[in-house]
Parts: C-alpha cells; structure tokens; sequence
C-alpha cells in the first residue's frame, strides 16, 4: 500500500506541477481569469482587480506604488483590456491578448492569476508591462 500511495502522490504533484487538464481546457481557463481581470478593470471593482493579481505582482505594485494594491490599481493607468482576441498556454504560463492589450498569467493552485497586465511588445526585445512582478 505504501507503494500504491506513493505513486498517487507523484501523480498529484505531476499533475499540479504540469497544470493538468487538456490544452484547450487550460486555455479556457486562463482566457476567463483574464476577462475576470478586465472586468474588474471596467467596473473598477480594484478589490476584484487585486485578487486576480498574482501574489509577486501584487507585492511589486504595492511597493513601487507605496501603497495599498486596492489604491495602486486604479493609478496603474491599465487600459480597459476588452474581449480576449488570443490565448497561448506554456505548462503553466499563460499569454491572453485582448484588443487593447497583451497579459501574462500563471497557474497556481487556486486558478489562474495575472502575473503582468498593461504589456506592449518591443521589437527584439521583452513586453514593456505597466504591471509587473518583480
């Protein structure tokens, strides 16, 4: 029996290691946490906007900001995202492209969350995010 759960265990941590679940699936799903996001944005609802927020994400923001994320959030100057145009997942890294912007996300245990929102592409080099993870 040791063996048996032994192996359920590495399948567990695989599985959440890996973010299971289908491509299409994970897609969804990091497709709806970014129209979460946006919506939060529109409604400007920041304690939504915050919580949708990866944890390093939200951390810089307060920092850079010197400020609680609920009152950093809203001076961001995010555009309103819009309708998700693209979705592209990497294991657990997500990219959502929207009609007025391009967010990353990360899976963590509980969803989707959005590591860097208000990015712009650069020719040759890295996205320019007006909110980033530090």
């Amino acid at each position: 029996m040791r063996g048996g759960g032994a192996r359920v265990l590495a399948g567990v941590l695989l599985c959440t290691l890996t973010a299971c679940g289908s491509l299409t699936e994970r897609e969804a799903a990091a497709g709806a946490a970014a129209a979460r996001f946006g919506t939060s944005l529109r409604t400007s609802d920041a304690v939504r906007g915050c919580a949708a927020l990866a944890p390093g994400t939200r951390d810089e923001l307060e920092r850079s900001a010197e400020q609680p994320c609920v009152r950093a959030l809203p001076q961001a100057g995010l555009p309103p995202p819009g309708p998700v145009r693209s979705v592209e997942v990497y294991g657990g890294q997500a990219r959502v492209v929207t009609r007025r912007d391009t967010l990353f996300l990360s899976s963590f245990p509980g969803g989707w969350k959005v590591t860097a929102a208000g990015c712009v592409p650069r020719s040759g080099k890295p996205y320019r995010c007006l909110v980033k993870g530090g």
